[in-house]
């Protein structure tokens, strides 16, 4: 009898590290508006029973998402990986509306981050910012339509192996691409 695969309902917490668990929970909740749901705070590491001291904060993100960090005082002082190019790794939310992403531009700016966008990704938009620990946030409002999602789906898996073989960007999409754009 062969395992199925796991039925997955969902992501339960993203966890990332921070410098200082207050500063943290008061920047996703002045910046963002996240709700601070809990904290888990122990001596030694649940899981392995090494002793290393950490505060896990847990943040509400909306639609039932979770976003948490650790703040680790006795770990060596954290990076990045410099590998990778900054805007690479980020967290993305979601917004409803272009009058929602332009508003939390607005308040993010007012709290004196510096926010790129809003960008224009086809069939979403999105701007972005870093968080005190360097973290890269996005918010995203996606306004494709479900048959332009749909043609985007119908090509994403001859463009991986398209990619695959060539390392360059596919071209598969880029008609809907301009289609949307000028649509917009």
């Amino acid at each position: 009898m062969t395992n199925a695969a796991p039925a997955l309902g969902g992501i339960h917490h993203v966890a990332y590290r921070c410098r200082d668990a207050k500063r943290t929970v008061d920047f996703y909740r002045d910046v963002l508006g996240m709700d601070f749901m809990l904290a888990i705070a122990e001596d030694k590491v649940p899981s392995t029973g090494a002793p290393d001291p950490y505060m896990h904060v847990f943040l509400d993100c909306g639609g039932g998402n979770v976003l948490a960090f650790f703040e680790l005082p006795n770990a060596a002082e954290m990076g990045r990986d410099e590998g990778t190019p900054a805007w690479v790794q980020h967290i993305a939310f979601k917004v409803e509306s272009e009058e929602a992403l332009l508003a939390a531009k607005a308040r993010a700016e007012a709290a004196g981050l510096d926010v790129v966008g809003p960008t224009h990704h086809g069939v979403f938009k999105s701007i972005y910012f870093f968080d005190p620990d360097g973290h890269r946030l996005e918010l995203a409002w996606q306004f494709g339509t479900a048959d332009q999602m749909a043609s985007l789906r119908a090509v994403a898996d001859d463009m991986l192996e398209e990619w695959a073989r060539t390392r360059k960007a596919p071209r598969h999409a880029a008609w809907l691409h301009e289609k949307i754009a000028a649509e917009s």
